[in-house]
């Protein structure tokens, strides 16, 4: 088991570093893009709502309230975007029998995991030093549905990507289709802000869960917050092994050609 595991690893690392120097290059900064750039986009739409926006709303300071959504937002776009045509560019890779469809996507699921965790704790970090965020009341609690985010992208992002292997348009409906799930997703609004009945059908939706969980661990328990992590996981779980079963036709599809 630990061979395997290994190996695999080797393989997904290798993967990896191949698609950092594939998408940066080597000059400049080159893989630091993989931080600079989620970074940027945050700190960007941080600083336009602060300058628009009074220091509080609903009772919720707007500088750890955009942070913690917005990159949320960025992990799951990210993620998904990244993997849509992960195998159409790489398609030669698969030539070499230790590499597979699944090292592919995970590489890159990885990579923009790494990117916008590391991000998320400069943007962190640096509102922390100007005061305008405390420490995290419940860390568990923040890195549990950073981690929740992350399974369930990855699981959407195989879906996707299984149906652009069988459907080109897909490529071009996915980018869609992430825009439409922006105001679902929670990143610019909270549960509590809801009347009872639309709250209830919003939290139909699994992604505001996950937002919710990271807000709970940054504010803490004076700002309410409503969630249900085994509700997410579950479709979490669903999405991935959906995705699987889809790219597993895909593959053959794929061989035949």
């Amino acid at each position: 088991m630990y061979s395997v595991i290994k190996h695999h690893s080797r393989v997904v690392g290798a993967l990896l570093l191949r698609e950092v120097v594939t998408r940066y290059g080597r000059q400049g900064i080159g893989f630091l893009w993989v931080v600079g750039e989620p970074l940027m986009f945050c700190l960007g739409v941080l600083l336009l709502w602060t300058l628009v926006k009074p220091e509080y709303e609903h009772g919720v300071r707007v500088a750890p309230f955009i942070m913690t959504g917005y990159m949320c937002l960025l992990l799951l776009r990210h993620t998904v975007s990244y993997s849509v045509s992960a195998v159409q560019a790489n398609t030669g890779l698969l030539h070499h029998r230790k590499i597979s469809i699944i090292h592919i996507y995970l590489s890159r699921s990885v990579l923009e995991f790494a990117g916008s965790t590391v991000a998320f704790v400069i943007v962190y970090l640096i509102l922390l030093i100007i005061g305008a965020v405390s420490m995290p009341h419940d860390v568990t609690l923040l890195y549990g549905g950073w981690l929740l985010l992350w399974w369930f992208a990855t699981g959407l992002a195989l879906v996707f990507s299984g149906l652009a292997m069988e459907f080109e348009v897909m490529e071009r409906i996915v980018p869609v289709l992430m825009y439409l799930m922006i105001p679902m997703s929670g990143a610019f609004i909270m549960a509590s802000w809801l009347p009872d009945h639309w709250r209830a059908m919003f939290l139909l939706i699994p992604l505001p869960h996950t937002v919710e969980m990271v807000r709970a661990g940054v504010f803490g328990e004076f700002t309410p917050t409503y969630y249900d992590p085994v509700y997410v996981a579950c479709w979490a779980a669903a999405l991935n092994c959906l995705g699987l079963l889809i790219l597993a036709r895909a593959k053959k599809r794929l061989e035949v050609e």
